[in-house]
């Protein structure tokens, strides 16, 4: 083992970066998001290479997670991917999903290569068209305002949401946008059925007879995919469905249970296109691992992008590696004047620009961006640190002088570094 690839600290940060205007997240109906927050996490290694992941956020539920996740990963080598999964696993059996965390070592793993992690991973730079992913539920008119501002930018494909009760609205909805720009833009919908939240107002839920009759009006309409049509754990309908429909339908991007589930679903053939999110679903190692599941089934895959910019960063990545770049356009979110490109990058020192709906990605080593210390300052409150002597307190004063002491000398002995 490299002495200096050890983990040496761990910093993680609560990040809230204030919108403009209030963003109402169709899949969240009623709620206002007033900011975009995230939880970031830097893990740093003996020679000081850093190495960041980020996971979205509602408020401070994380808190207590450092204290768990650090006694697991400090003094580890951080680029063996497969012993940091291990590590992430064991985290899991105490209810904690903490895959979350595994690009981190991906970046740095790149770094200390000096290599992007597409590149790492068998991928090559190559152009990459994205497709303009809105968030929020409109009236028809805004909503044409919209496609049309996002094909006036250069955007060829465009995705809609549609979240109401009557499906006849939904229909009238997305009928609208094809009648406006259906000639000049290819468009898919999404119904957001796959985790349905209803916290704060009620929100409706398909079944398979309503999502058949919306797929033969979106058929008849020429919609380019229908996307979370149904709850994502309801294998034998999105089964059922995805053979009926007449154009594809995509999903798979919070699977709880990552990649089990996820190679269940594609040998069931639940979607036609799979799109788990490598910060949802497992990291990026274990999203790889259901691409090349997607390709042995005869399936397509590309993967969902929508927390901020350093989630989108990780799969963006994950698409250059997969293989299955140019299959189907990448998500991009955007959807001004709330959620705009500069509010989701908004910690990063170059945000992710895209020239007439493509993204030319950086050969930059690691994951491809940095953190701007300012903005992070400005937008992120430390809630936890710690490195190895830091470690040795806290186990002392939670454990004990001599419960430490042989915890420490095990750890020596199976070969952890645990000098400070």
């Amino acid at each position: 083992m490299n002495q200096k690839n050890r983990i040496s600290r761990i910093d993680m940060y609560h990040v809230r970066i204030p919108l403009e205007k209030p963003f109402y997240p169709s899949w969240i109906p009623g709620y206002p998001a007033t900011d975009n927050r995230f939880d970031l996490i830097r893990i740093t290694t003996e020679d000081g290479v850093e190495g960041y992941s980020a996971g979205p956020a509602i408020s401070s539920e994380r808190s207590g997670l450092g204290n768990l996740i650090a006694p697991y990963l400090l003094g580890h080598d951080a680029t063996n991917i497969e012993l940091m999964l291990q590590r992430l696993r064991e985290v899991s059996y105490l209810g904690v999903r903490a895959n979350w965390i595994e690009p981190a070592f991906w970046d740095i793993k790149g770094k200390i290569e000096n290599k992007p992690v597409y590149e790492l991973l068998g991928g090559r730079r190559e152009p990459v068209e994205l497709y303009a992913s809105t968030g929020e539920i409109k009236d028809v008119d805004s909503r044409v305002f919209e496609a049309r501002a996002r094909l006036a930018e250069g955007f060829k494909t465009i995705k809609i949401r549609v979240h109401e009760f009557d499906v006849q609205t939904d229909i009238d909805h997305v009928r609208g946008v094809v009648d406006a720009v259906g000639d000049q833009m290819a468009i898919g919908v999404d119904a957001n059925q796959g985790w349905r939240v209803t916290i704060i107002n009620d929100a409706p839920l398909w079944d398979l007879n309503r999502a058949k009759y919306f797929a033969d009006a979106c058929a008849e309409m020429k919609i380019a995919w229908l996307e979370e049509p149904l709850p994502m754990d309801d294998y034998a309908s999105l089964t059922a469905l995805s053979r009926y429909s007449r154009i594809p339908v995509t999903g798979g991007e919070i699977h709880t249970n990552g990649l089990a589930e996820l190679k269940y679903m594609v040998e069931k053939k639940c979607y036609d296109i799979f799109q788990p999110d490598a910060i949802m679903t497992g990291g990026i190692a274990h999203t790889l691992e259901v691409a090349a599941h997607c390709k042995r089934f005869g399936l397509k895959f590309t993967p969902h992008t929508w927390t901020n910019g350093i989630g989108f960063a990780v799969n963006l990545n994950v698409l250059l590696a997969s293989g299955f770049n140019g299959v189907k356009p990448l998500e991009y979110p955007i959807n001004p004047p709330s959620w705009t490109i500069q509010k989701r990058d908004g910690i990063l020192k170059k945000p992710f620009m895209h020239e007439n709906g493509i993204l030319n990605p950086t050969y930059h080593p690691g994951l491809g961006f940095d953190i701007d210390p300012d903005k992070l300052k400005k937008y992120g409150k430390k809630f936890f640190t710690m490195n190895k002597r830091q470690l040795m307190f806290h186990t002392i004063k939670d454990k004990g002088l001599f419960t430490a002491l042989r915890l420490n000398s095990n750890k020596k002995k199976y070969g952890v570094d645990t000098k400070t």
